[in-house]
């Protein structure tokens, strides 16, 4: 039923799920493909305005252009299901894609292959922090803490501070990049701090309890 359709257009774009007016670019609605199926998993409505308003697909080639932006232009392949619905005589496609167990690339704006994640409404590319997390985690590494100066320092920082990047650390600590990301990871990966990506920053804060 159509209801279906008409409950998820109410809900307005989020963490998984987008609105897409039409598909004229492989390469752009593959970064939407991987983003889903490289954190929650989520849909795509083709033929829905962001506003929500209903413009329906425009030809059946955009159908053929998600079936080339999952074949050629994922890394690996992402698997989907399509499903059309008619809603006040024009066609919106559904596209369901299922979390997945593998990292998914796709091309940047410079056609360089990236990971790309979903944070919010939005396709963002991995941060290298992230990237090396779930390498740890995908290889089930065991994790020291050592309780260095640094990492003291890091964790007293952020109990006074909202949050820390990078760069940040690196300049208070005066600690190479190589050391900082180490002590990043581990702390993320044992739950001590969580990750927070935007579009211009990553971000580390504590993890409230």
């Amino acid at each position: 039923m159509s209801i279906h359709i008409l409950k998820l257009i109410e809900e307005g774009e989020h963490q998984m799920l987008d609105f897409k007016f039409e598909i004229s670019d492989s390469k752009k609605i593959a970064r939407s493909l991987v983003a889903f199926a490289n954190t929650d998993g989520g849909r795509l409505l083709i033929g829905v305005k962001d506003n929500g308003a209903i413009s329906g697909i425009r030809s059946e080639e955009e159908k053929h252009m998600i079936q080339t932006a999952a074949d050629l232009y994922c890394n690996p392949k992402v698997e989907y299901y399509a499903k059309e619905w008619k809603i006040n005589g024009k066609h919106i496609l559904e596209i369901r894609v299922p979390k997945s167990k593998y990292k998914h690339k796709a091309p940047d704006h410079n056609n360089k292959y990236k990971v790309f994640i979903r944070v919010k409404d939005q396709n963002l590319v991995a941060d290298s922090i992230l990237l090396k997390i779930w390498k740890y985690q995908k290889n089930r590494q065991d994790i020291k803490i050592s309780f260095s100066d640094a990492e003291v320092y890091l964790l007293k920082y952020l109990n006074e501070n909202k949050r820390i990047t990078l760069q940040e650390f690196i300049e208070k600590c005066k600690i190479n990049k190589k050391e900082a990301e180490r002590i990043l990871v581990n702390f993320t990966i044992v739950n001590m701090i969580k990750i927070e990506i935007t579009e211009k920053m990553t971000y580390f804060s504590l993890v409230e309890e």
